[in-house]
């Protein structure tokens, strides 16, 4: 019996042991003040591109990183502490090398980024038109008018007004995952445009005076 409950202590300690490391390992898989390395950097870049950091890409998280990290927290509806979390640098288009768990994200972090762009931006359209949002993203890419990255592009101020209202932070369906892939192996039903829009919701002149080439579903897509 007293060997019976000692190995039942020695089973609750190690419990208790492994769940105390827990959030450890958690914090090891995220980037906050005091973190340093290249991760820190691509994330101080990464702000500095998109206008919320004007520092020095030093990777050497401090202060100002962390005031920059919690104004696009702020601005893409993401929890506002200053922390680069998952979540955090998946809408930065980061994948943090040190994450302890596995993603669950079905896609590496271009793709996966995509895809959220092309959901939020397009769900409900056809299959086809919802490539052409991703097509239009991976053009602006191209362009020299335009950030050189997905995340750039996606996350360009007042690109995109799913990013503004925070519907870019939904998880994306098989169907704009598969139109991700599609358009990144080259599918582009839009001819090379570099924007689109909703007629029966834009009022604005400068995008409705663009050229069209094509119309898919309720979208205009245009040069």
């Amino acid at each position: 019996m007293r060997k019976a409950i000692k190995i039942g202590k020695i089973a609750v300690l190690a419990f208790l042991i492994v769940c105390a490391a827990l959030p450890l390992l958690t914090a090891e898989a995220a980037l906050k003040r005091g973190s340093t390395g290249d991760e820190v950097a691509a994330v101080q870049k990464r702000l500095k591109q998109w206008g919320y950091y004007s520092g020095s890409v030093d990777g050497i998280f401090g202060y100002a990183t962390e005031r920059a990290v919690k104004w696009f927290q702020e601005k893409n509806g993401l929890t506002v502490d200053g922390v680069v979390g998952e979540k955090t640098a998946a809408a930065m288009g980061l994948n943090l090398k040190s994450t302890v768990s596995a993603s669950t994200k079905p896609a590496s972090g271009d793709v996966y980024l995509l895809a959220q762009c092309i959901y939020s931006e397009s769900r409900g359209e056809p299959y086809k038109g919802q490539v052409a949002v991703g097509a239009v993203v991976l053009n602006r890419v191209k362009s020299s008018s335009f950030p050189n990255s997905i995340s750039g592009v996606v996350y360009q101020k007042g690109a995109f007004s799913a990013v503004d209202d925070g519907q870019i932070n939904l998880t994306p369906n098989d169907s704009a995952l598969k139109a991700a892939k599609d358009a990144m192996n080259g599918w582009d039903p839009t001819g090379g445009c570099l924007y689109y829009y909703n007629p029966a919701k834009t009022s604005n002149r400068w995008i409705r005076s663009r050229p069209i080439v094509v119309r898919i579903g309720d979208h205009v897509f245009c040069k």
